[in-house]
């Protein structure tokens, strides 16, 4: 059975870089989306990380690692939200103490991926593919960034719904942002392969295609046992995020997870957006 942790707003929100943090020439956003948080009525404890960038990671893996570990074992903080992804999380793993593991939420996306997946699959804890701390420094959220406190905020046996995003930003600008920080300009749409409305469900795992596919083979990338173990007989919905990979290094990695059995029990496939290279000969 899963875990889901508690979150009720107002809460403690712990701030760890367990793979980027950000670089003194971005200090200010940082520190916006810090102040935004305490205007809504969460106390923010930052850890050192947050604040150092050192050749594409925050702080050394121990470094890294001990921080995020004091924040999970912390009784005070209820909710871990680093400022954003980046690159070397993976780094950290073999020092995360998963035995150690407390019931509070975890959100974030790209490299944090690693991270998430590696929790969920090694605890049958829920961890949440969102928003980034930095993402939240604007004066308002648009709808399906402002969902996250709501989410989180979900008892046990309650149910909520969430609706795709009316518009997306197709580019990041740090220089010139909008009052939501985000610059929703592109229509959102969906596609499937035979182009017909379909229905699936299942539980979501998944994350950035570009990293958790280096879980596989790990002590911390075991879907069957998670499968086995946490949510036995139900099928599994993976959403995946693909960054930087081009099409032949995508396929490669879909094989990959299904040599590796990552899609046994699998109901579906979600693909989000992709700036990858798509121009292929088959």
């Amino acid at each position: 059975m899963i875990t889901y942790p508690v979150f009720t707003n107002g809460s403690t929100i712990g701030v760890p870089a367990p793979s980027s943090g950000v670089g003194e020439e971005r200090h200010n956003i940082l520190n916006q989306a810090i102040k935004r948080m305490q205007t809504k009525g969460f106390n923010v404890v930052s850890g050192e990380t947050a604040w150092t960038q050192n050749k594409a990671k925050s702080a050394p893996a121990m470094k890294r690692a001990k921080e995020f570990n004091s924040m999970i074992k912390n009784d005070e903080i209820e909710v871990i939200i680093p400022p954003w992804g980046g690159e070397l999380l993976i780094d950290i793993l073999e020092y995360v103490e998963f035995d150690k593991m407390q019931n509070k939420w975890i959100l974030g996306y790209s490299d944090l991926s690693v991270l998430l997946l590696a929790i969920t699959l090694s605890k049958g804890l829920a961890t949440a593919h969102g928003t980034n701390l930095v993402d939240l420094r604007g004066e308002y959220s648009d709808e399906t960034t402002a969902m996250w406190a709501s989410v989180l905020a979900t008892n046990r046996g309650e149910t909520i719904v969430q609706k795709s995003s009316p518009l997306y930003q197709k580019e990041w600008s740090h220089n010139n942002p909008s009052s939501c920080v985000f610059n929703l300009t592109e229509k959102t749409y969906w596609k499937t392969i035979n182009n017909q409305p379909i229905c699936i469900e299942g539980r979501l795992l998944g994350g950035c295609i570009d990293v958790i596919r280096h879980l596989i083979g790990t002590p911390y990338g075991d879907v069957k046992r998670f499968r086995d173990k946490y949510i036995p007989n139900e099928p599994v919905v993976w959403y995946l995020e693909n960054c930087e990979l081009n099409t032949t290094d995508l396929r490669r990695s879909l094989v990959q997870m299904k040599l590796a059995g990552w899609f046994e029990g699998c109901s579906g496939i979600l693909f989000g957006r992709s700036h990858g290279n798509y121009k292929t000969d088959f």
